[in-house]
């Protein structure tokens, strides 16, 4: 929603050396790299494409510590103490942002936070949510009646949160973290990691190499596979939207309790205030129709409130844990040269810099007192083990029925406009799709652990359904885990009418 532009950055020299690389430029990479340069560590950020590009980019903007019905999914799991630490970090992360804000002039609105009951049945949910916030020592309250034209049957509401633009804020952290000598290598995509003798780390990226004493993951998902944090994790993609509206807009932020998602705020631009909607996740690549779930979200916000005129639409990308909680720490068990933060399960404006606090101060050796409740390998972690199994069995079933379903699809005509098929070429899976008029061929198989992708045709992009990777209609990676792109199969070829 910000045109704050990020100028464009250096291309690395190769066999430059760091003490710390770090490996994604949106927030929890930025935020290690600047506390980690303020330190006095040498440091680096390595970007696939550009700052923002990512989930954070993509956010709705809610620095909140409500976090729709988070309290209690953490509580079921874990103990209370774990869940009092958890709001700790959350809250010296939301502290330290907002303070960030109001330093470097980055605009931010203060509002309430709302849980809501969209229906009857999900009453229940609202109150669960209030006696776990409320154990936990956040000032929270029930509300009984909302004056919103949507509908809604009471809230959980916790006053005095806020709301921003994220592209201003990352904007502002790229800016401080450069100040500090530290490069910003955006449009440099790192294929791995290797160790070496001396006990240092190489950063293979496609412009040359890097040395490094320390990695940190910051990618969303890692692209690192070691420690299997892409079995630990669920992709979702949610859909978000911008309107314009000649009618009163709600000032608050709200979160449905219940599916399907509704979030909602308000938006100041340079034209006016504007609403913003988002919500209808699923799992990526695990839906018939990405287009249809985009629909329905727009077709919801344009009947409750009349006068919407959509004026933008995007979607974004998170990774909700298995056990609930965010890992921020070692990638392998006992091993500190490698580090990752994720998992943050849509709340990554306070998760994602309470990563970062984390991080941070393990290297520099001011770990905060609350850092358990994040580790990436806590010894509670077998509770999530049935959630786990019920993932990866989910992961089995895609992998199969993708490559029966391709065995049974030979090669067909051309797909119209917009339009994207899996199809079988002889014995090679090929994802065939048209796009602005060009017809490409790719291969269909994910070169992550090789699920057959499936079109999105909201995004036209081939989406991988075991572990979230997506690629754009030519192959070019986009995200997820995967590190290389769909191979090439034959040139595009221009669409004959």
């Amino acid at each position: 929603m910000n045109d704050a532009e990020v100028p464009a950055r250096l291309r690395l020299t190769p066999g430059s050396r760091f003490d710390t690389v770090v490996i994604g430029g949106g927030l929890t990479g930025l935020v290690t790299a600047l506390l980690l340069a303020e330190s006095g560590v040498e440091v680096a950020v390595v970007e696939g494409r550009r700052v923002g590009a990512g989930t954070t980019g993509a956010t709705t903007g809610k620095v909140s510590l409500l976090q729709g019905t988070r309290a209690q999914q953490i509580r079921r799991r874990h103990s209370a103490g774990v869940l009092r630490d958890y709001v700790a970090a959350n809250r010296e992360a939301q502290q330290w942002l907002l303070r960030f804000c109001a330093e470097h002039g980055v605009a931010v609105q203060h509002a309430a936070a709302l849980t809501y009951a969209q229906s009857r049945a999900e009453i229940g949910k609202v109150r669960a949510e209030f006696d776990a916030t409320q154990a936990a020592g956040l000032p929270t309250e029930l509300v009984d009646e909302l004056d919103v034209p949507f509908p809604a049957f009471g809230a959980v509401r916790l006053a005095d949160q806020a709301q921003l633009d994220p592209m201003a804020v990352l904007a502002a952290l790229a800016v401080e973290v450069e100040s500090h000598a530290a490069p910003i290598y955006e449009s440099t995509m790192v294929r791995g990691v290797r160790g070496g003798l001396n006990g240092d780390l190489t950063v293979e990226t496609d412009h040359g190499d890097l040395g490094a004493g320390t990695v940190i993951v910051a990618t969303g998902t890692p692209i690192l596979d070691r420690g299997g944090f892409f079995a630990r994790l669920t992709a979702q993609r949610s859909y978000l939207a911008a309107f314009r509206l000649d009618e009163p807009m709600p000032r608050d932020m709200y979160l449905s309790a219940g599916q399907p998602t509704r979030s909602l705020r308000y938006a100041p631009t340079p034209d006016g205030d504007v609403l913003l909607v988002g919500g209808n996740g699923h799992v990526v690549g695990r839906t018939r129709s990405e287009r249809k779930k985009a629909d329905e979200l727009l077709s919801w916000a344009q009947t409750w409130f009349p006068t919407a005129e959509l004026m933008q639409e995007w979607s974004a990308q998170d990774y909700s844990p298995v056990g609930e909680l965010p890992y921020a720490g070692p990638l392998l068990p006992g091993q500190n040269n490698i580090l990752l933060g994720t998992g943050y399960a849509k709340w990554g404006l306070t998760n994602g810099v309470a990563a970062a606090l984390a991080l941070a101060g393990r290297i520099t050796g001011k770990s905060p007192n609350w850092a358990g409740a994040l580790a990436s390998w806590r010894p509670d972690e077998l509770k999530a083990l049935p959630s786990a199994a019920l993932s990866n069995s989910a992961v089995a079933q895609r992998l199969t029925t993708g490559w029966l379903r391709m065995a049974t699809h030979s090669a067909a005509q051309i797909p119209a406009e917009g339009c994207g098929t899996v199809q079988r070429h002889g014995l090679r899976p090929t994802a065939t799709s048209t796009v602005d008029g060009t017809t490409t061929e790719v291969s269909a198989v994910c070169p992550h652990l090789y699920g057959i992708v499936r079109w999105n045709d909201a995004e036209r992009s081939w989406d991988c359904p075991l572990h979230g990777s997506r690629f754009a209609a030519d192959g070019t990676l986009l995200e997820g885990p995967a590190t290389e792109p769909l191979a090439p199969l034959s040139p595009p070829q221009p669409l004959v009418p």
